[in-house]
């Protein structure tokens, strides 16, 4: 069995997702780590300490255990703070490693802990395996480029990781396109969904649970809220949808993150005041990943209008519930949704065009189909098989040399 250290530099897997810096990273770290300690495997997970009464180490269960390292003050961190102190942390996971010994693999996540274990590789001689979540370089194709400094230090990681992980076929082609990564050493290992939580259930009753009377359509967005993430469509779309008469209402689940979120979350409320929908739009607070389950089902249909998104789990867990999904044509939610089946891929961010795919996913002539359809497509995704593809990469690398940069 392997013995694996995930790094998780700039968030917690045991924070709460939706707001702040944390999302569908949190949930990716938690449950391969899990899945993985389930295996048998040792798991540990470092990331830095941003609160000062956490245990140094946390144990979540057997065989998975995360540690809280300082480096740097032990607050939030605005993302341009972050990257100073990526050294310190850097120092602290390599004098862990000196003392309980070195695993047989890195697993780095983002781009920061990227940095950290691209150091650690070299002076440890230790495999290092990387999942990006995002790269600047994609971002720009639909959104703006942020940080060409951040998209030279990705190049670099791309040049030195012994192996890089990708969630679908769309994503290891634009790591090749926009990086020009070395195709052998891109392995796609698809993300996974918890089915003990993430299925289907009665609707009423999973509306009744969150509080919501009635039987207008509900439409849900779950994210942070950032313009990246594109609240602002869904918001638009059910204005449209109310100014044909509608009935429809929508739950926006998540809070503000990154430096434009509360910009985002300000803008939405008026809008919201000015549209005239104050009663037909909610603002939930970020909910515990297996409390969306009950949101999820209890939706008439989920919209992820992501300009941007690696992968896109929301869409993944959605359609176990079976809530069919609304989404950007765009990265790994090509491959969630199938168009015209479990729901329907926009190429095109106009609102009356989504109103009227939502109004499709409504019709009650395609509306069991594209339900049963979206609940059959997740059952291909597991956690289990994620931990598996990557534990049987780590005993790949072990019988190969490091890649050398």
């Amino acid at each position: 069995m392997a013995r694996l250290a995930l790094l998780s530099y700039h968030t917690s897997p045991l924070a709460q997702a939706g707001t702040g810096d944390g999302g569908g990273m949190n949930v990716y770290v938690r449950e391969l780590s899990s899945a993985l300690a389930r295996l048998g495997h040792e798991v540990d997970v470092y990331t830095r300490r941003d609160n000062v009464p956490v245990r140094d180490v946390e144990h979540v269960e057997p065989g998975f255990r995360v540690h809280h390292v300082t480096a740097g003050p032990a607050r939030a961190l605005e993302r341009d703070e972050l990257a100073l102190y990526v050294g310190q942390f850097t120092d602290a996971v390599a004098a862990s490693f000196r003392c309980a010994g070195s695993p047989d693999a890195i697993h780095a996540n983002y781009w920061l802990s990227g940095l950290a274990g691209h150091r650690l590789k070299h002076e440890l001689g230790i495999p290092l395996i990387m999942t990006f979540h995002t790269l600047e370089r994609v971002k720009a194709e639909t959104f703006e480029l942020e940080s060409e400094d951040r998209a030279f230090q990705e190049a670099a990681i791309f040049a030195c990781a012994d192996a890089v992980l990708a969630s679908c076929e769309v994503e290891a082609e634009q790591f090749v396109h926009h990086y020009n990564a070395d195709a052998a050493r891109v392995h796609i290992v698809p993300l996974g969904v918890e089915h003990a939580f993430f299925s289907p259930g009665y609707r009423p009753q999973a509306r009744r649970a969150i509080g919501i009377a009635g039987s207008a359509p509900l439409l849900l967005f779950v994210g942070r809220l950032q313009a990246l993430k594109g609240v602002d469509l869904a918001l638009e779309t059910l204005i449209e949808m109310r100014r044909r008469g509608s009935g429809a209402i929508l739950a926006v689940v998540g809070g503000p993150s990154g430096p434009d979120g509360r910009a985002t979350l300000s803008a939405l409320h008026r809008r919201v005041e000015e549209a005239g929908v104050i009663g037909s739009v909610s603002f939930v607070a970020p909910q515990a990943h297996q409390l969306l389950s009950t949101w999820m089902r209890a939706a008439d249909v989920m919209l992820v209008p992501s300009r941007s998104e690696s992968f896109g789990l929301v869409a993944l867990e959605s359609s176990a519930c079976g809530t069919p999904v609304v989404a950007c044509d765009v990265g790994g939610l090509s491959t969630l949704v199938e168009d015209g089946r479990t729901g329907y891929l926009m190429d095109n961010r106009d609102p009356a065009v989504w109103a009227n795919a939502v109004e499709s996913v409504l019709d009650a002539r395609h509306a069991t189909a594209m339900s049963n359809a979206a609940v059959l497509m997740s059952r291909r995704y597991t956690w289990r098989s994620a931990a598996q593809s990557l534990a049987a990469l780590v005993e790949q690398l072990a019988l190969s040399g490091l890649v050398s940069c």
